[in-house]
């Protein structure tokens, strides 16, 4: 059995599949940002199997990158990774945030901070193999326009999140390609539509899928071989935004992510 880290699993679907995975068998490693809801769900979770509790606000890159260091030090045999935490596109009307580094909110907890913790925790993957890298991404991709990455002009909380999860899609096969070989694989997924989640209420939408519904597309590239690069829709391969398969994309976004992960 595996050990697993996943991150953002106090609520939503987050918290099912830390529950599907510890009932399974699996060690979970359960991030949180805040710290009683982290040990009251690490409580529930130790009725079902082995889990521990990590917290952090991913909205913070030295917090995100002591996460990764605790992680590593506490767990050496950790081989999975489900980068889930993410911000929605806000209440209807809510304006632009900035990130504890000023950096735009959702690409900040959607894009820069898997980033950065997977960056963080690849040597311990990489010396457990065959190891796994999930991304929890969306349907919803808008390019990132490399001129205002951060978008400061014409701000919508729906762009910025699209952009998001855009990066995250183009970062995941340029990651691929680079761990080809290594026995650790990286896939990015859409879990389901609209879930009933914080998220999804937040932003004035009747959800139109359970969590559960979501739950499979996160499990099946956690816990089974799906081979690397694959972008999928709940359990079934699919094809993400065409431009996040553009080689010149990719490179332009690798460079603006390394410029932002050391402002």
């Amino acid at each position: 059995m595996s050990t697993v880290l996943i991150t953002g699993a106090t609520s939503g679907l987050g918290r099912y599949v830390a529950f599907e995975l510890a009932r399974s068998g699996h060690v979970v490693l359960a991030h949180g940002r805040d710290a009683g809801r982290t040990d009251r769900l690490v409580a529930e979770l130790r009725t079902e199997g082995e889990a521990h509790g990590f917290v952090a606000d991913l909205a913070s890159l030295a917090e995100v990158r002591r996460l990764g260091d605790e992680v590593a030090a506490a767990h050496p045999g950790l081989d999975v990774l489900i980068n889930n935490a993410g911000v929605g596109g806000g209440a209807r009307g809510s304006g632009r945030e900035v990130s504890a580094d000023g950096h735009e909110l959702r690409l900040a907890v959607n894009y820069l901070a898997p980033v950065a913790l997977t960056r963080a925790l690849l040597p311990v993957l990489r010396q457990n193999t065959p190891a796994r890298i999930v991304n929890v991404g969306s349907a919803g991709q808008e390019p990132v326009d490399f001129d205002d990455p951060e978008l400061t002009r014409g701000y919508s909380g729906v762009s910025a999140y699209c952009r998001s999860k855009f990066a995250l899609a183009a970062h995941t096969f340029t990651l691929a390609e680079e761990l080809r070989g290594t026995g650790v694989s990286v896939n990015v997924l859409h879990p389901a539509t609209y879930m009933d989640t914080a998220m999804v209420r937040e932003a004035g939408v009747t959800p139109w899928n359970t969590v559960a519904d979501g739950a499979a597309g996160v499990l099946v590239p956690a816990t089974q071989e799906v081979g690397s690069g694959g972008y999928f829709d709940g359990t079934s391969p699919s094809r993400a935004h065409e431009r996040a398969y553009d080689r010149e994309v990719r490179k332009r976004l690798e460079a603006v992510t390394d410029q932002l992960l050391a402002l």
